[in-house]
């Protein structure tokens, strides 16, 4: 969907001929997250992370997958709840690339959630708000959502913290891929870094907006 298209059907409610309706529940469930990032008082827990889950998944029934053979299947969609069976993605390299196993992702989602109450205080909020961006993607603990989920994760500390969100667009998508993998491998610094300079274009992109406003 075009930003024109994803407009149009938030202000509207009219969906456009020849997209899947899937992509218009994505948006508006998307937008509904981000509205309620502003309302969040309370910490950052594992049950409120299943929340943000269930509104990203709110109306969805199943979810596109690949089975042990390699064949497309479509999995019943859990919104909100943790996966219980291994999720994996098929690298540009052709390699597999496997998440954490689902019975590690309690104890995995319990430390991270416990990680960024105890650093919120101690450090900067964009390096915690990184940091447990690439973690949720790391452990993966939903069958769907997870990119999404940890892009909110992200933009709820920074929030939290008095900042705007870190917007990362479409057209760098191969580029926040790349820095990911790299942080897999054991190098967080460039994702550190690509999440900084996203945060700097939305606050560049907002001094704009203001400084053409005519109020």
């Amino acid at each position: 969907m075009t930003r024109g298209e994803t407009l149009f059907f938030l202000q509207e409610g009219l969906t456009v001929e020849g997209k899947p309706f899937k992509d218009f529940l994505d948006a508006r469930n998307h937008a509904e997250a981000i509205d309620f990032l502003y309302q969040v008082t309370s910490p950052i827990t594992p049950g409120l992370i299943k929340e943000t889950n269930a509104l990203l998944l709110s109306g969805v029934n199943y979810t596109d997958a690949v089975s042990e053979t390699g064949e497309k299947i479509k999995k019943p969609a859990t919104p909100g709840e943790y996966k219980r069976l291994p999720n994996h993605v098929l690298q540009a390299d052709g390699t597999i690339h496997h998440y954490t196993e689902p019975l590690q992702v309690v104890d995995e989602m319990e430390k991270l959630c416990q990680w960024i109450q105890d650093q919120l205080p101690r450090q900067h909020p964009l390096i915690t708000a990184a940091i447990a961006h690439y973690n949720m993607v790391r452990i993966h603990p939903f069958d769907d959502g997870n990119g999404r989920g940890a892009r909110i994760l992200m933009n709820l500390i920074l929030i939290k913290k008095a900042y705007p969100p870190a917007i990362i667009r479409m057209e760098e998508r191969r580029q926040y891929l790349a820095t990911l993998s790299q942080a897999d491998r054991g190098l967080i610094s460039p994702f550190l870094v690509f999440v900084a300079k996203s945060l700097f274009k939305t606050q560049q992109n907002i001094l704009e907006n203001l400084n053409s406003s005519k109020i």
